[in-house]
C-alpha cells in the first residue's frame, strides 16, 4: 500500500473595506508532511467574494480567474522581483509555520483505539457487514480505510462523520459490506496525526463475537424473564405473609 498522510491547511486572511466594497487576500499552506516537497503555497485575491487572481507554488506564477485578473497576472508575472518573492513564501512562510503547527498538534495529540466487529445479516441474501470503530482520538482530523488482502477497498464502504465524545476526544465508524471468502485478510487502516505510520488492525473472525438484529429481542426476552422471576418471588413472599396473618391466635385462659 502506498503511504499517504492527512492533509492540513493553514490560512491567513487580510481584509480591507472601502465605501461598502470588500477586498481580501487569502494565504494558504496545504501540506501532508513537514517536508518542503509535500507543501503547496497558494495566494488568492478576492473582491466582493469573487476571486480574480491566484498564485500557486505548484504552478509557479500568477493566474487570472477573471478578465481583470488575467491582465493583472500578466503584469505581476513580468515583475521578476515580486514573482520570486512570492515563490519563496513556500519556504519563508509555509515551512516555518507548518513546523510550529505540527509541533503544537503532535504535543497534544492522542492516539485512537480501534475495534473491528462483524454484524450478521438478516438473511443470506444480504451481505455481511464489518464495522471499524475508532475511539478517543485528538485532534479530529482522521482517515479510516479498508484493505482486502493488502489492496485498498473503495466500493461498499460508508463512514459516519467524526463525532465529539463530549470530553475533548472524538470517534468515528466505518462500515464495509462484504461476502466472506475463505482465507482472505481484511484490515482497517487508521491514519492520524498522533501516529508516525498508519495503524493497521486485522479482523480476527475467531475472536469476533458477531452481533445480529436479533440481539435486542434476546435482551428483551431476558428482561421479561427476570421481571417474571421478581414478580413470582414477591407473590410468594406476600402469600407467606398473608398466611401468617390469618393463622389463629393462641387463646389465653
Amino acid at each position: 500500500m502506498a503511504s499517504s498522510f492527512l492533509c492540513f491547511t493553514i490560512l491567513l486572511i487580510s481584509i480591507h473595506t472601502a465605501d461598502g466594497f470588500l477586498e481580501y487576500m487569502v494565504d494558504r499552506c496545504k501540506f501532508n508532511s513537514t517536508e518542503l516537497k509535500h507543501m503547496e503555497y497558494t495566494y488568492s485575491h478576492y473582491y466582493n467574494k469573487i476571486e480574480y487572481i491566484r498564485f500557486s507554488s505548484s504552478v509557479g506564477q500568477y493566474v487570472g480567474v477573471t478578465e481583470f485578473g488575467e491582465n493583472l497576472a500578466k503584469h505581476l508575472n513580468n515583475d521578476t522581483a515580486r514573482l520570486n518573492s512570492t515563490r519563496s513564501k513556500i519556504a519563508t512562510y509555509c515551512f516555518k509555520n507548518i513546523d510550529i503547527h505540527d509541533r503544537a498538534i503532535l504535543a497534544k495529540s492522542v492516539q485512537p483505539r480501534v475495534r473491528i466487529k462483524s454484524k450478521t445479516p438478516l438473511s443470506s441474501q444480504h451481505p455481511a457487514m464489518l464495522v471499524c470503530s475508532v475511539y478517543d482520538f485528538f485532534p479530529n482530523n482522521i482517515k479510516v480505510s479498508w484493505l482486502r488482502d493488502g489492496q485498498e477497498v473503495y466500493s461498499d464502504v460508508t463512514s459516519t462523520e467524526v463525532m465529539p465524545n463530549g470530553d475533548w476526544y472524538y470517534q468515528t465508524h466505518s462500515y464495509l459490506e462484504y461476502k466472506p471468502r475463505s482465507g482472505e485478510k481484511i484490515s482497517c487502516v487508521v491514519e492520524h496525526a498522533s501516529l508516525s505510520e498508519p495503524l493497521i488492525t486485522d479482523w480476527e473472525p475467531s475472536s469476533d463475537k458477531s452481533t445480529s438484529e436479533s440481539t435486542p429481542l434476546t435482551a428483551i426476552g431476558a428482561s421479561i424473564l427476570t421481571l417474571g422471576l421478581i414478580l413470582l418471588l414477591v407473590g410468594y413472599i406476600f402469600y407467606r405473609w398473608k398466611a401468617r396473618g390469618l393463622s389463629p391466635m393462641p387463646q389465653n385462659f
